[in-house]
């Protein structure tokens, strides 16, 4: 039996699956955390993975090897290739002016999607790297090269015997990459930073990147969100849903995005197509807020929910508790309406379910919208997933089945197929199916929908 392993090098922690090359069967896993914040030094990355490659080691010997990683965070590298500045990751929002000011040079929004793929954020790389020469001088002046984290991962583990290296799904996250056409803007990155800086190469999907000291292939590696859908063997016009603190919606599409509004960011997929995403701020975090108020736990606020019927006796909850960002209402609220005296507790938990579900079909209706793809299956991963209400709610808000794959670290196992297609030399990654996958069916309820919907134009003046 062939092995290859997987690495998810997210912000919690670092996770490496061992699984088959030809099936994709997991045999071993470990998991080491990383440190807090959103700044680090990246340097404890690298004491976490090699704990977990020593782990795996125990179970068997791969092969070859790939890293997903946490999108977008910079890694600043001196003279010796050693950081000059702690990392700051794709969650931290100091670069939010150095956004909005590149955008302006940049020649506004719709300018700025066309030429990167993207509408610039605090979480994009190029924004740091703003922030850097505004905040840092003296730091900024030293840097020489710039990694993502899943970059600054892989070329450790080739003993940096080999230059550094990305994919360009995860260089399509950085604001200095042309996303439509394929290559680096090193001009973008030096108009940020104030001088030129090394970028890493851009390895082909499937490729082989480098080798380990040990002889391992070592793949291009890639982002989280671009590992996930290889993870989980999303086709064009499949969406995959994800049900985090935060929602994601994104897609396969052969062709690139450039949406000037925002809303849907165009990333490359690492399988050589494009990865468009609709990222909700609002979505596990619903659920969360709703159990802690109604005095229950996850399971009992979905046997709650469950007691109630379709439109929550009434009751609408428009969920933008943190503000949204899709839509983009940065300042809004949780608005709820429809409550009467006549509303029950389980009324309550299902109109928190139903909107958590209505969010979602918004972000699956903008990006089949932009990409003009539509019926493909729908998948449906993360946390919040495992809840029963939503297993029952979300179809019939959708109108479509939905397919629940088997609880797994999917962003390792895409890392992991990436390494056992680079390892074949074939033109495309293996076949692995997901079984226990099961069919969640339930009967549409637009009426829940459009309720939403009035409800969220209506407020759009005033959240």
């Amino acid at each position: 039996m062939t092995y290859v392993i997987g690495l998810d090098s997210s912000t919690q922690s670092c996770t490496g699956v061992l699984a088959d090359a030809a099936t994709g069967e997991v045999v071993g896993e470990a998991r080491v955390p990383h440190p807090t914040g959103t700044r680090v030094d990246p340097r404890a990355w690298l004491q976490a993975v090699d704990e977990v490659l020593a782990r795996l080691a125990r179970v068997g010997r791969a092969e070859a090897v790939a890293v997903g990683g946490q999108q977008h965070g910079m890694v600043a590298l001196g003279d010796a290739g050693e950081p000059v500045h702690d990392a700051l990751l794709w969650h931290d929002t100091r670069s939010a002016a150095a956004a909005r000011a590149l955008i302006e040079e940049m020649g506004g929004a719709q300018a700025c999607a066309a030429e990167v793929g993207s509408v610039l954020v605090a979480s994009f790389t190029v924004t740091k790297l703003r922030w850097l020469r505004d905040h840092d001088p003296a730091a900024a002046s030293r840097v020489r090269s710039v990694l993502l984290p899943h970059d600054y991962v892989s070329w450790h583990l080739s003993g940096r015997r080999a230059a550094p290296w990305t994919d360009r799904g995860d260089a399509s996250g950085t604001g200095y990459y042309a996303t439509g056409r394929g290559e680096w803007r090193p001009d973008l990155a030096a108009a940020a930073l104030g001088h030129e800086v090394e970028l890493p190469r851009v390895v082909a999907p499937g490729e082989v990147a480098a080798t380990t000291p040990d002889g391992q292939a070592l793949a291009a590696g890639t982002g989280d969100n671009m590992a996930a859908a290889l993870g989980t063997g999303l086709r064009p016009g499949d969406v995959l849903l994800s049900i985090g603190t935060s929602g994601v919606a994104s897609t396969v599409s052969p062709h690139p995005v450039a949406d000037g509004t925002g809303t849907v960011t165009g990333f490359a997929a690492a399988d050589g197509g494009f990865l468009p995403m609709v990222t909700t701020m609002n979505a596990a975090r619903i659920l969360d807020l709703q159990a802690a108020w109604l005095g229950t736990d996850h399971a009992g606020l979905a046997a709650l929910a469950l007691e109630s019927s379709p439109g929550a006796g009434g009751a609408v909850l428009l969920p933008y508790y943190a503000g949204e960002r899709t839509p983009n209402r940065p300042d809004a609220v949780g608005t709820w309406t429809g409550l009467t005296t006549t509303t029950t507790r389980a009324d309550l938990a299902r109109a928190a379910v139903e909107a958590l579900s209505c969010s979602l079909a918004d972000a699956v209706d903008h990006l089949r919208a932009h990409t003009g793809e539509s019926g493909g299956r729908v998948l449906l991963v993360g946390g919040a997933a495992r809840s029963p209400a939503v297993q029952r709610v979300l179809p019939g808000v959708l109108g479509a089945s939905v397919e629940l794959p088997p609880p797994a670290e999917y962003v390792a196992l895409g890392a992991a197929r990436q390494a056992a297609w680079a390892l074949s030399g074939a033109p495309t990654p293996p076949a692995w199916e997901l079984p226990g996958t099961q069919l969640l069916e339930a009967p549409a309820t637009p009426e829940v929908r459009e309720r939403y919907a009035t409800l969220r134009d209506r407020t759009s003046d005033w959240t």
